[in-house]
């Protein structure tokens, strides 16, 4: 693997780069980037169950807070339960699993999936005498956005304008950016069912379905620095769990020199500028960094399913393949989870509380109604509702 050239990496104050980061983050923060109203007349409407009465403690995502979308939730949330109160340390996703492993925190509030090791901890954690534990309940709040930075975007696949590459299966793009494997993790087990050998890598275009002065043309791999949250994502929908990458694969990371503006060139960007004088590269990011050079590749989520382009209604509707959500995690004990907590989700997972994330956030996306209900269904079977 290889670590790209992405600028200067000393004799840049930290206080410099902090303020950079935050410049376009509180830029977008009040921003709506979208107006269209999704049709969530499938969703629940809100129906108390358990009266709140205590306080409700929140570690974790500050994007939550930063558009305010948090502010309108708690606020409508004691609409219903007027004696309703909420402790917020909503500064970054990286203090949410500790909240609830420390005990301080009632709910988890993600902007990504758990880690492993933040799985391992709670379940350590959360042990017995006989050393079994539990790890805390995952529940999908809202769909990711499709193309706001920070706001967890979906993940887009590009190659060069010049590239006929039509589309791609995510086992072809588990073997361009992925390598032998002898299993792969799901959750904390690891899956031996998903081993492959090295027949299943994709080094060239030919084997990637391309043909003619293609055929024999090697696949350059871009992607993130793997300190990244990006690539585990990457890696549970496409890698399945693995983390065994692609041994070409160039690493991009934020560069530390700043723009005109203050600003940082994030990794997509430099990732999208390589793609953009590189006929034969490859790449993963967000769409938002797209340019003129460079195209987004349909992706299919399997060798029978139809291809799907990345669009901000194929996000909404999640029939693109790298989707990405949001989450809530919260601790179980003897099969329960705090009812004043379950309460809160039940409201997240309602019409009202969906409906709010286009009226007063407009980047994160509403869920279906489907969805809605397999998750709504996850916390009353918590909290003994089901």
């Amino acid at each position: 693997m290889q670590v790209a050239n992405t600028g200067p990496t000393t004799g840049i104050d930290p206080e410099a780069l902090a303020r950079a980061r935050n410049l376009g983050i509180t830029a977008r923060a009040k921003q709506r980037f979208y107006t269209k109203k999704f049709d969530l007349s499938g969703l629940p409407t809100y129906q108390p169950k358990h009266r709140v009465r205590s306080p409700i403690r929140q570690w974790g995502d500050n994007y939550y807070a930063l558009s305010g979308l948090m502010d309108v939730w708690e606020k409508q949330f004691r609409t219903y339960h007027p004696q309703a109160t909420f402790e917020d340390n909503l500064s970054s996703s990286a203090v949410a699993f500790p909240g609830l492993i420390a005990g301080v925190a009632d709910l988890a509030p993600m902007g990504r999936a758990a880690l492993w090791t933040e799985l391992k901890g709670a379940e350590r954690q959360n042990a017995d005498q006989s050393g079994s534990g539990s790890v805390p309940l995952e529940i999908v709040a809202c769909t990711g956005s499709y193309n706001v930075s920070g706001w967890t975007f979906a993940l887009g696949v590009f190659v060069h304008k010049s590239n006929p590459l039509t589309h791609l299966t995510l086992d072809q793009l588990d073997g361009i950016y992925g390598a032998e494997r002898s299993g792969g993790w799901k959750g904390l087990e690891w899956d031996q069912r998903v081993a492959r050998g090295a027949e299943g890598n994709i080094r060239t275009w030919g084997q990637a379905g391309l043909t003619g002065e293609w055929a024999d043309k090697k696949i350059n791999v871009y992607g993130y620095n793997l300190h990244f949250h990006f690539p585990d994502e990457f890696d549970k929908k496409v890698l399945k769990g693995s983390y065994k990458w692609n041994e070409r694969l160039v690493m991009y990371a934020n560069q530390f020199g700043l723009k005109a503006d203050g600003s940082m060139t994030v990794a997509g960007e430099l990732m999208i500028e390589a793609l953009a004088n590189d006929p034969y590269g490859i790449a993963y990011t967000g769409i938002r960094y797209q340019n003129a050079d460079t195209k987004s590749v349909p992706l299919a989520a399997g060798p029978e399913s139809a291809p799907v382009a990345l669009t901000l209604d194929t996000v909404q509707n999640r029939s693109y393949p790298l989707t990405r959500d949001i989450y809530y995690y919260v601790n179980v004990k003897g099969g329960r989870i705090n009812p004043a907590a379950g309460e809160f989700l039940r409201y997240v997972l309602s019409r009202e509380a969906q409906e709010a994330i286009q009226e007063h956030d407009g980047k994160y996306l509403p869920l279906t109604a489907d969805v809605a209900a397999e998750q709504l269904a996850k916390v009353e079977r918590h909290i003994g509702l089901h």
